[in-house]
């Protein structure tokens, strides 16, 4: 979809560059790729939480800006602290109303009707997880990621069990399809932030998006019915 794009609007190629400016530059973006393996790295090992992954992330990335590259002085610190607290607010005020909507929902025991009604409709697996993901890409519009997974995971994972679904690719397909909505109105916490960042009306980015959303839509169809997708890495693990 990326290619198609490019191609249709004619975006400029960047040139080619020789062997060794290729090496001096993998060389030069070790420092800013080592915060993959501390982050991973890091959760794997159970030296931080993901929460505090992230904290350390930030830190890190800091540290690189300020006195590695020299790419951020500290005098513009203000400025940057102040429109990470504006995108920051628009973030929070999405998952605050999400929370709501889910304490709604779990008062109402939406998801236990849900759950109820799916078993009831069929017991065919290939059923049962298209009606799941049509589920959850609704509720992903509206809903954060967070309480949609502590709400519908002790819900829906108890169902696909049942019917022979391995936990883990299911786990998968639930967080993939939930990032779904994290792209999509009304409550789209990343659309919201990028076009924050871009400074564009949602109403410009919406059209253009449709082809990418349905590339995720097909892509997110692929890991649900073909598990080895998802399974894959986990089992040459050992999980």
């Amino acid at each position: 979809v990326a290619f198609v794009h490019a191609k249709r609007r004619n975006y400029k190629v960047n040139l080619e560059i020789s062997f060794s400016e290729a090496v001096k530059k993998f060389f030069d973006a070790i420092p800013s790729l080592l915060l993959i393996v501390i982050v991973i790295g890091g959760i794997v090992a159970g030296y931080f939480t993901a929460t505090e992954a992230s904290a350390i992330a930030v830190l890190y990335a800091f540290i690189l800006s300020v006195f590695i590259y020299g790419e951020i002085k500290v005098k513009d610190l203000p400025e940057i602290l102040l429109q990470s607290a504006s995108t920051t607010a628009i973030v929070m005020l999405l998952v605050g109303t999400s929370m709501a909507m889910s304490w709604v929902m779990a008062y109402e025991n939406i998801p236990q009707n849900v759950a109820q009604a799916l078993l009831a409709l069929s017991e065919n697996k290939i059923i049962i997880l298209i009606i799941i993901n049509l589920i959850l890409l609704f509720i992903g519009t509206f809903m954060d990621m967070t309480p949609a997974v502590l709400i519908f995971t002790p819900i829906f994972l108890p169902v696909v069990t049942q019917l022979g679904v391995n936990p883990i690719h299911f786990g998968i397909m639930m967080v993939m399809n939930l990032s779904v909505g994290l792209c999509t109105p009304p409550v789209g916490s990343v659309l919201f932030v990028g076009c924050s960042v871009a400074d564009l009306p949602i109403t410009k980015v919406i059209k253009p998006l449709i082809p990418m959303f349905i590339a995720m839509i097909i892509a997110l169809l692929l890991v649900t019915y073909i598990p080895e997708l998802s399974l894959y890495v986990p089992q040459f693990f050992g999980y």
